[in-house]
């Protein structure tokens, strides 16, 4: 079976769609503090579809609306651009990649785990000196490879998730040794491919191991969060398999294990406002 190479894989990545044209107006709104509400409004407007999702979690019991917000301009208003951004950004993702049934791959679980870090990164940016609408963006997009891989180089990657069963291995691992390309490096150049801040694309090449001898930032995030959204079981998956946690993690973000068990209930309760944008969800 062919390996997966770099070239490859930015050949599979130029075939596929283009991301909706809000979510790349998006990307470059974030770094432009001129545009007004309503220039951010209107553009976000445009796809209606995606606007609706977004306003149907923006009205969910989590962000305790006294009456609920009928636009984007509103919500705008409300929870400010940055959060309304990733909530757009969210519900456009989600329906991007559709991938066929498959037994060995669940998107539903894929989407959960995903914002499930994505989730606890926001809540656990603040306190370490981080933005939280980038930490969220940053988890969850961090496994984001893995669904690139899976749609497509599909048969390949299906032998790879065959070798980690057979060998009880990560799935680092078997990618690595099946592909010679692993998730990690795949989400990075999407990232990149999409023009995601540097930060979030050096977040996703290195949420598995964060360089120690740098500054502390989105990749510890992401690496101490996934580890988190797992031990939550917000993906319900019963077959998930934790990759190792630096011990080192959570000193390296200034946090300590009980001030990040304190926002442990909010981050549940903050995943649930997110369900019903997740593929396959009632």
């Amino acid at each position: 079976m062919n390996r997966v190479t770099l070239d490859t894989l930015m050949d599979n990545i130029h075939r596929l769609p283009s991301l909706p044209a809000v979510v790349n107006e998006l990307i470059l709104a974030l770094s432009n503090e001129g545009l007004s509400v309503d220039q951010l409004a209107h553009g976000i407007e445009k796809d209606q579809a995606l606007s609706a999702r977004a306003l149907r979690v923006a009205n969910s019991p989590f962000y305790g609306m006294r009456k609920p917000v009928a636009s984007i301009h509103d919500a705008i208003v409300v929870l400010g651009f940055r959060a309304v951004g990733s909530l757009v950004t969210t519900a456009a993702l989600t329906e991007f990649f559709k991938t066929p049934a498959l037994a060995w791959f669940d998107q539903s679980t894929f989407w959960r785990h995903s914002l499930g870090c994505g989730v606890c990164c926001r809540k656990l940016a603040g306190p370490a000196g981080l933005e939280p609408e980038i930490g969220f963006t940053a988890g969850l997009l961090h496994d984001i490879g893995r669904l690139l891989l899976v749609v497509t180089c599909t048969r390949e990657y299906e032998a790879t998730v065959a070798w980690r069963d057979r060998h009880d291995a990560l799935l680092l691992e078997a990618e690595r040794e099946v592909l010679g390309i692993d998730h990690a490096e795949a989400g990075a150049a999407l990232a990149q491919h999409w023009h995601f801040a540097p930060e979030i694309q050096a977040a996703v090449a290195a949420h598995h191991l964060p360089d120690t001898g740098a500054r502390p930032g989105y990749a510890d995030l992401v690496h101490l969060c996934e580890a988190l959204s797992h031990g939550l079981d917000l993906a319900c998956d019963p077959y998930a398999v934790v990759s190792p946690l630096l011990e080192s993690a959570p000193d390296r973000l200034g946090l300590d294990w009980p001030r990040i068990a304190a926002v442990l209930p909010d981050i549940e309760l903050e995943f649930a406002s997110y369900e019903s944008l997740i593929p396959g969800a009632a």
